[in-house]
């Protein structure tokens, strides 16, 4: 029998710590960490602080830059299929919608011990109120002027006759017209671009704030969130008096500077109407004036580039080798996908944005181990990217991870990993959303100063999403996956008053607490099931 519950239903916490107010959670907490002083002097550290959660969650939109483009079709249809309950059959049988992949909607964090020692699973989405991707209201911009029906058709990503449920809904909806600069994208999307904005870059970005305003006050939306999930640009020039400032980037936006992207005109429309701005494309969008305009305007920025696949593999895999005291020295990732962001990338600017991206994520992973590792020291890393238009959005990864093990030995790893890209990036889309806007609702202070502040602009706590996580000047930039997870996880409990799960679990590892508790379950069997009024056993708890 399996030693785990999972608690079905909302909870509280019944704590001195943790306090529910008319629209606040209110927490205690005390935050211990650990200095490494010179002279290997370590020295434990407590802060005291408050963290205070509004609870009100609010009517949220979200506009996606590429609304029609694979991941952005199958965002929309997703939400969609979940909030119609859609069914569809397939060869398999009937199918029913979901939001498996999201970390916030499909997955679950231990929230304590029960009575008997078991531990007990909440739903993360359970932890705090969060928007739910049902209701979110879906809009955007798209260089392509297709409705959404036909953008789901033309995208091959889902079940056809899932495709025919949702075409009514789908082809209602079309993508305002974007920002197109040929410059930064391959060639090979001119065809595509039949729903472009005109005029100058000030114009545009103009347009684009105009657009935003519109769509929350069309909708009644108390917030509005955008997310770029459109090709991926070349990388900018950082040129002094061009985008190394927020006078300068706002001066080159006027002037018609062309070292500026579309993606940087669209982050500074969002950050001028106090709309978070999320980067799932692995370009340098977030230039040094948009970082500068993001903290003068208090407004969150995000990025870069999803995490779905492969990477997401290579993250927890490299964390384990280098945890296990083995030596990774060759990796070798092989990918090949036919949708349009793989023929996007088939040209060498875009391909090096992404290159980039997917080889930095296990520089701090292998920073780690000075045993295994001299300074600057670093496994080979090759990273291939191919165009097979026959496989479409079912992308094929294969990496082999080659690492020294002990008295010269040898130890190679070979995966072979089939992606269907969208249904894997999709679901970070949805988290980005849920777990960006819950951010903006949680402040903390330093009990021994005055005021609450908020999290930095630069959101580095949904990194557990991003390939090349942004993180504020200064801060140390964290890849591997178990790390970012509880990052997350821990942040939620302190809102709530609550310590972080440490894994320690002495419990089980004592003999006298064992006893105690085998002395409670037997206690428990000699005891009927506890009923509610209408004579209904308690479900809330689900054993396995």
């Amino acid at each position: 029998m399996s030693g785990i519950s999972n608690l079905e239903g909302d909870f509280k916490v019944q704590s001195d710590k943790c306090r529910y107010e008319n629209d606040t959670i209110v927490s205690d907490y005390t935050y211990n960490t650990t200095i490494v002083d010179e002279g290997n002097i370590v020295r434990p550290m407590s802060t005291e602080m408050q963290f205070k959660t509004e609870t009100k969650v609010g009517k949220v939109g979200v506009m996606l830059i590429g609304l029609g483009g694979n991941n952005g079709t199958t965002c929309v249809a997703g939400a969609l299929a979940n909030k119609h309950n859609l069914t569809w059959e397939t060869k398999e049988g009937t199918k029913t919608p979901n939001y498996w992949g999201s970390l916030m909607m499909a997955s679950t964090a231990k929230l304590g011990n029960d009575r008997f020692g078991k531990s007990v699973y909440s739903p993360i989405h359970n932890m705090l109120p969060m928007v739910h991707p049902n209701d979110i209201v879906w809009g955007g911009w798209d260089i392509n002027g297709s409705n959404l029906g036909d953008a789901m058709k033309r995208s091959q990503v889902l079940d056809y006759a899932l495709q025919e449920k949702l075409y009514p809904y789908m082809s209602k909806m079309k993508p305002l017209p974007s920002v197109y600069f040929p410059d930064f994208i391959a060639a090979n999307q001119c065809e595509r671009a039949d729903n472009i904005l005109t005029g100058t870059k000030q114009e545009q970005m103009e347009t684009l704030r105009k657009n935003i305003q519109d769509f929350k006050a069309e909708n009644g939306l108390d917030k509005v969130i955008l997310l770029w999930t459109a090709n991926t640009e070349r990388f900018a020039s950082v040129e002094e008096g061009v985008n190394d400032t927020a006078e300068n980037l706002m001066a080159s936006i006027q002037r018609g500077e062309a070292e500026v992207s579309a993606s940087t005109v669209f982050a500074v429309a969002s950050i001028l109407e106090g709309c978070m701005f999320i980067n799932g494309s692995p370009q340098n969008t977030f230039v040094p004036g948009v970082l500068e305009l993001a903290r003068k305007h208090q407004v969150f920025v995000a990025g870069d580039d999803f995490k779905s696949g492969q990477t997401k593999m290579k993250s927890v895999l490299v964390d384990f080798l280098v945890s296990a005291g083995i030596k990774p020295v060759s990796i070798v990732s092989y990918n090949h996908l036919g949708n349009n962001d793989g023929k996007n990338l088939s040209a060498p600017s875009q391909f090096r944005s992404k290159e980039i991206s997917k080889s930095n994520v296990v520089d701090d992973m292998v920073a780690s181990n000075s045993i295994l590792f001299e300074e600057d020291e670093h496994p080979d890393h090759v990273v291939v990217i191919k165009y097979v238009p026959y496989v479409s959005d079912s992308k094929r990864a294969m990496d082999e991870y080659t690492s020294e093990i002990f008295l010269g030995g040898k130890n190679t790893i070979v995966m072979h990993n089939t992606c269907e890209d969208s249904l894997l990036a999709t679901p970070l889309i949805y988290d980005l959303v849920i777990l960006g806007e819950l951010c903006q609702r949680i402040q903390m202070k330093d009990k021994s100063k005055e005021g609450w502040e908020g999290f930095h602009p630069v959101l580095s706590l949904l990194c557990y999403m991003l390939k090349a996580p942004l993180v504020p000047n200064g801060a140390p930039v964290v890849n591997a996956l178990f790390q970012q997870r509880c990052a997350i996880i821990n942040i939620m409990r302190a809102c709530l008053g609550l310590a972080p799960d440490n894994h320690m679990t002495l419990e089980h590892r004592l003999e006298s607490t064992l006893d105690e508790q085998l002395a409670k379950q037997q206690e428990a069997r000699k005891k009927p099931a506890m009923s509610d009024a209408n004579g209904h056993a308690d479900k809330k708890i689900r054993t396995n």
